[in-house]
């Protein structure tokens, strides 16, 4: 049986929200996104006054190829954010926690297989499936399970799998990245079933129920008798406030990416990339860099299959929907620093031994 964990009341607060640098963080996005959108405008003020000065131009180059990348990035992944919040927000006025618990398998091992399979019913990828799978985690969701479906998520949904197949077609790459994705998040869901305090996995905002902005209805109680004017309109506010909560994360993390892209040479770390297992630790630490989204991951792991052995790119197409630079500060957001070293750490782990294994296996 699954331990039963106290739900915070209604009226539980976040401080975040309640102070100036809470408004600020909030903020954030918006005034990054102008900021690179005004990087970019002296790029283009350089093109047209054709300004020769090297100094002036390296900069400018630099700028322009950073902004590119940041823009590239948080344009991508942002709608997908905002599809995870809605998500959760729906999540919050529909079911009860004690719906969701009825919803599972009795069985542990089933209802963490479940979780990994969840996916195809929310077509999320990394920034979508955190904000989501937190909510679930909050409205009574067991951990592992939870855990299971944020590692498989992203990879395991209808848009990723039209994708892959589009760039792969019917190959043994095509069903090994689903077939991987599948065993690390079940089998790091698994491990968590040894840890049955929630409060030792979660941050104490997660770790009961999250209740945005703390609206009060006449009817407060069972989420069934609001009006749905109502729950509409409660949907829509928790969406909002998890999306500005999780999107200064996303907007850091698309910001380092992109620092990291266009400071270290990509040549650099392609010539790396050779034999069985350097090939695997290299491509694996350029999924975690570039931090693309995995709806179009696809497309850049075909253009590396020239380069690259079989096990590299599965290390790209698998450990890089699971863990990127975003997505793990996004996680500190969530879980408790040392869990995050752990979902960090241990999909690596098996997604390096798993690329070596195939690569040796292919040869």
């Amino acid at each position: 049986m699954w331990s039963k964990t106290k739900e915070l009341t209604h009226h539980q607060t976040n401080p975040v929200n309640q102070t100036g640098a809470g408004r600020l963080l909030r903020s954030l996005p918006i005034m990054i996104v102008v900021i690179g959108v005004v990087l970019a405008g002296m790029t283009r003020l350089q093109q047209v006054f054709n300004w020769q000065n090297g100094i002036v131009v390296a900069i400018t180059e630099g700028v322009g190829n950073f902004s590119a990348v940041f823009l590239g990035i948080f344009i991508e992944a942002a709608p997908f954010l905002l599809m995870g919040t809605l998500a959760s927000g729906l999540v919050e006025v529909i079911f009860t926690s004690a719906e969701l618990g009825r919803l599972l398998p009795r069985n542990r091992f089933l209802a963490v297989g479940l979780g990994s399979v969840l996916g195809l019913f929310f077509p999320v990828c990394e920034c979508g499936s955190i904000p989501l799978a937190r909510r679930l985690m909050s409205k009574g969701i067991p951990v592992p399970v939870g855990i299971a479906f944020l590692l498989a998520a992203p990879v395991i949904n209808p848009i990723v799998i039209a994708s892959t197949f589009t760039a792969f077609g019917n190959s043994l790459i095509f069903w090994l990245r689903f077939a991987l994705t599948l065993f690390i998040a079940i089998g790091v869901g698994l491990l968590f079933l040894f840890e049955p305090d929630r409060s030792r996995i979660l941050r104490p905002a997660s770790a009961g129920t999250f209740h945005a902005f703390h609206l009060h209805y006449d009817h407060e109680g069972d989420p069934q008798s609001l009006y749905f004017k109502e729950k509409i309109k409660k949907m829509m506010v928790v969406a909002a406030d998890e999306f500005f909560e999780m999107g200064r994360f996303l907007v850091i993390g698309a910001l380092l990416a992109a620092l990291m892209q266009t400071i270290v040479p990509q040549q650099w770390l392609l010539s790396l990339g050779q034999g069985p297992v350097l090939s695997v630790i290299v491509l694996s630490l350029v999924a975690v860099l570039l931090s693309v989204c995995s709806t179009v991951d696809s497309f850049i792991a075909l253009a590396f299959s020239g380069t690259f052995s079989t096990g590299a790119l599965l290390a790209f197409l698998v450990y890089g929907p699971m863990v990127d630079i975003k997505a793990t500060l996004m996680y500190l957001r969530v879980f408790r620093r040392s869990i995050v070293v752990l979902l960090v750490l241990l999909p690596w782990l098996l997604t390096l031994i798993a690329g070596v294994a195939i690569n040796l296996w292919v040869r």
